[in-house]
């Protein structure tokens, strides 16, 4: 115990006198301080190391780059307000209440982050449980849904027919919900569910669509539906149909189109429809439904159901109408498409009947420029296809952006519309796309299949996987084209994790396929016989622009610009949520610790705090005078002092160190000297040479990004801390603009073993330093780390070894250490970055087969 030691000599000189009682109590008091500060700023530096692995997550999921659902908000929130709580009561226990006045900084933010969070909606006392469609308007959409509110607003003021009927509200809803306990228990299953594995969503489906069936009705709300539907029957007469649809907050809007994701039920015979009413409720709880929530980062309760109910229309003709192209492929975009089938539209939206087809101009009066139809009996007549169209262009007039409209047509002729939601177009236009490139020449042989239906675009290639039931779902592998036998839209849980998307029928207008364009998702519908064609035929490639099914992987002709990504989570309800908290966690505001600016009260999110609470803790343990005036930390020395300073608990020197100065010799701590020996195994030769754009973007990113810090301002500069002993190790350190921590355990146990590296930052712009960290984790992973990269911050840990093994990765640590620096600036010049990968590759392979100098104390 080399430091208490050097206490003893300071109280009582280098005689071997024998103590007193007195001394030796004097003494183990000293030593039980240490322990307690030592133990204070560990604890301290484990959950300011826990809190950037936070921030590091929260920026990794704001990228948008995969899903996540308010569960995970509230837990990030809850998590990394713990740590840096943690981090605030250290520090006072280790400066004896100094700062105090930080808990009210920590209180205000977090007071403003519980604002964000909110609360769920509940039933108002009062609001109406149903509103007849005469009296809706599209400021009603909050209560009615977005599919009800359109209707109300299209009778009111397009003039144009719609259904007879009225909504059960979102306060009804609510009502039911709360009614049976079912808002705090649904709300408990999502949150123990993930909601990335279809295997658990199945199960959770069942769950919750058994338990809101099951649940009773209340009596006030079960006699307001009847009430209504009885009024309904005296205006149409009391052998009159009920359709009942789904019409969510949230369905047509928030950016998503909710294509066919909750249930509606035709020709219900009115002494049923509280039954079916619960039922549709309950679809909100289907697998595709949830998924797709999940993936569009909507919360459960940002999408309350209402209901439409509707007197049914006798139609002789349905379909739906589009009043601009949705596939901008083939230069179409000024025309109307309309899809029809005979009887009701659900044939066309389920994707079960290959629709007819007819495409019209928009001009005033529109002409028909193409029909492809059924030769003995087509679903409309030309006329009533050019009525439909002008019908189209004139909703999408109305609400000033194209418009999917769905009608029906009654054997009178007369056209009804049942719903006109805003159209989302696959591309604005053709430069949007990436450039296609020509198709080379094809041995007839590698054609599979050919023709069917253009329904989103692109070019997929993956192994053919044949759908026929849901529980084959649970099979799909990632990246697998799915053939089915029809477009149904329970299928759409799936597309996240699909290339290529082929049916035996359906069309452009189903809800299917309006799901696949919003995932950009290649797919083609209409291919007669997939399923026994595509059998056992191993990977594919699904070129939609060609309507070709190849054998085999086609890399050829994936396009040759960069695809742009599908980034469904951003501006969504969970997105906007994380981003406000965000403000609150993230910025970096306290950068100069000369500053009178940096203090508690400055302090304006967590970032800051932790920022605080690291500079003050280093500088007590360090450099601000320790027990008995003696400053807990020496600077190393390795030839020159060096600027790394280290805290001994005790075995970490060989011999009694009474300055201020410890030699590199005297150390005795193991994890210590592994990483040292790597750091120093290879000379390094200054940063890797680089190009103009590289060294630009460094000097750009560092006048532009306010919250780059490098260690310049501080008095701190470029000192990095060592916390060790005979078998532990842990190293906190900063390299101009990067971050690091180091921890390393090696001992006789090796379950307890395991050496942990963190790495962040960079002063080149984000691109760079993101490939940086990824080049990192891939050398790190040869060699048999676990490693996680999330933005510009890697986590790599390796563990359960024997502590000779854990030595030997804990020195390659040590190498990267030194040589990264400063190579975030050619990572995008090709040939210098792989240049540099190979030399630190090699250095490696070198460094992990030599023996270690000091492996014969183990």
């Amino acid at each position: 115990m080399a430091f208490f030691d050097c206490i003893r000599k300071l109280f009582w000189g280098e005689k071997d006198d024998v103590a007193s009682p007195e001394d030796l109590a004097r003494e183990e008091e000293l030593r039980e301080r240490v322990r307690e500060r030592c133990a204070l700023f560990r604890r301290l530096l484990t959950a300011n190391k826990t809190a950037l692995e936070i921030m590091s997550d929260i920026e990794a999921h704001l990228a948008g780059e995969r899903p996540f659902g308010m569960d995970y908000v509230d837990a990030a929130a809850t998590r990394i307000a713990a740590s840096v709580l943690q981090m605030v009561r250290s520090l006072n226990a280790l400066s004896r209440d100094r700062y105090a006045s930080l808990r009210d900084a920590f209180d205000r933010i977090l007071m403003h982050m519980d604002a964000l969070r909110g609360a769920v909606p509940s039933a108002e006392d009062g609001a109406p449980r149903i509103l007849p469609l005469p009296e809706i308007r599209l400021s009603d959409m909050p209560e009615v849904g977005g599919k009800m509110a359109n209707l109300g607003e299209i009778r009111a003021n397009v003039g144009l027919p719609v259904p007879d009927g009225f909504a059960v509200t979102v306060n009804a809803y609510r009502h039911f919900m709360e009614f049976g306990g079912l808002t705090e228990e649904i709300a408990r299953m999502i949150q123990a569910t993930d909601l990335g594995s279809i295997e658990d969503v199945l199960i959770l489906s069942q769950s919750l669509q058994r338990l809101v069936i099951r649940a009773p009705l209340p009596p006030d709300l079960e006699e307001a539906i009847t009430g209504a539907i009885d009024d309904l029957k005296v205006r149409c007469g009391e052998d009159v149909r009920l359709a009942l649809r789904s019409s969510a907050v949230g369905e047509d809007a928030l950016d998503a189109s909710f294509a066919g994701q909750y249930r509606s039920e035709l020709n219900v015979c009115p002494d049923e429809a509280c039954e079916v009413w619960k039922e549709i409720v309950a679809s909100k709880y289907s697998v595709s439904a949830m998924t797709y929530r999940y993936q569009r980062g909507i919360p459960d309760d940002a999408a309350p159901m209402s209901v439409g109910v509707l007197a049914m229309v006798k139609a002789r003709a349905g379909g739906v109408a589009y009043s601009r192209n949705p596939v901008q492929m083939e230069g179409r975009e000024d025309c109307v498409v309309i899809n029809a089938v005979p009887g009701l539209p659900q044939g066309v939206v389920d994707g079960g009947i290959m629709p007819d087809v007819y495409t019209c101009s928009r001009v005033n009066p529109p002409a028909m420029l193409e029909k492809v139809v059924a030769p003995d009996n087509p679903s409309l007549s030309e006329e009533e296809a050019l009525r439909l169209a002008r019908i189209a262009v004139a909703l999408e007039e109305y609400y000033a952006e194209p418009q999917d409209v769905e009608w029906a047509v009654d054997k009178a002729g007369h056209v009804t519309i049942l719903q006109s939601r805003p159209l989302r177009q696959t591309y604005n236009s053709q430069t949007d796309a990436p450039e296609t490139p020509s198709l080379p020449s094809l041995d007839e042989a590698s054609v599979l299949a050919r023709g069917g239906i253009s329904v989103s675009p692109g070019v997929g290639i993956g192994r053919v996987y044949i759908l026929n039931k849901e529980a084959d779902m649970l099979s799909f592998p990632e990246g697998g084209v799915m053939v089915i036998k029809h477009a149904n839209p329970r299928w759409a849980a799936l597309l996240p994790h699909a290339a290529g998307l082929i049916s035996e029928t359906g069309g452009t207008a189903g809800h299917l396929a309006s799901v696949a364009r919003e995932y950009r998702v290649p797919a083609l519908f209409g291919i007669a016989s997939a399923c026994s064609l595509l059998e056992g035929c191993g990977d594919v490639t699904v070129d939609v622009g060609r309507r070709l099914v190849l054998a085999g992987r086609q890399e050829n002709l994936l396009p040759k610009g960069p695809e742009k990504p599908v980034s469904l989570m951003l501006e969504s309800p969970v997105h906007r949520r994380l981003k406000a908290l965000a403000e609150l966690i993230t910025p970096l505001h306290l950068l100069d610790p000369e500053s009178s600016d940096f203090a508690p009260e400055q302090c304006t999110t967590l970032h800051d705090i932790t920022r605080f609470c690291h500079e003050k803790a280093v500088g007590l343990m360090f450099f601000d005078g320790g027990v008995g005036g003696e400053r807990f930390g020496k600077q190393l020395k390795a030839g020159a002092k060096m600027q790394y300073w280290i805290v001994n608990m005790g075995g970490g020197f060989q011999h009694p160190v009474s300055g201020s100065v410890v030699d590199i010799s005297n150390i005795a701590s193991l994890p210590m000297l592994a990483l040292w020996d790597g750091m120093t195994a290879v000379p390094w030769m200054g940063p890797p040479a680089c190009g103009t754009a590289g060294f630009m973007s460094v000097v750009m990113e560092s006048a532009m990004n306010p919250e780059l810090e490098s260690t310049a301002p501080s008095s701190m500069a470029e000192r990095n801390f060592f916390i060790i002993d005979a078998r532990y190790m842990i190293l906190q350190a900063r390299y101009g603009y990067h971050f690091c921590t180091v921890e390393c355990q090696a001992g006789e146990d090796s379950g307890a073993n395991l050496v942990s590296f963190q790495f962040k930052g960079g002063a080149a712009d984000r691109e760079r330093r993101v490939l940086r960290a990824r080049m990192l984790a891939d050398l790190l992973e040869g060699h048999g780390f676990r490693v996680d990269v999330r933005e510009d911050a890697l986590f790599a840990v390796a563990d359960g070894l024997s502590a000779r093994e854990i030595l030997q990765k804990t020195a390659l640590i040590g190498y990267l250490l030194i040589h990264s620096r400063q190579s975030d600036m050619i990572m995008k010049e090709r040939a210098s970055a792989a240049a540099f990968r190979q030399k630190l590759a090699d250095d490696m392979a070198t460094i992990a087969n030599r023996t270690l100098s000091f492996m014969k104390k183990l």
